[in-house]
């Protein structure tokens, strides 16, 4: 069985990684560091939740890719 800190962890290093990538997306085509902040902003609130969920549907409900042999 899976730790559900596992899920927690994965969401945060998966966060860092695609919030720096939208960080420098809006800057870079804007040209601002405020709009390119604020997206930062709203992103890191909604997007953790957005994820940890949507991995739990997959967890728990969704079997595909699953052998009935195989142990997660």
């Amino acid at each position: 069985m899976v730790n559900k800190r596992r899920h927690v962890a994965k969401t945060i290093s998966y966060r860092i990684i695609s919030t720096t990538i939208g960080f420098l997306t809006v800057w870079l085509f804007t040209g601002s560091l405020k709009i390119g902040s604020a997206f930062t902003i709203m992103e890191l609130l909604w997007k953790p939740i957005q994820y940890y969920i949507h991995e739990r549907v997959w967890y728990n409900y969704i079997k595909y890719g699953i052998n009935k042999g195989d142990k997660l």
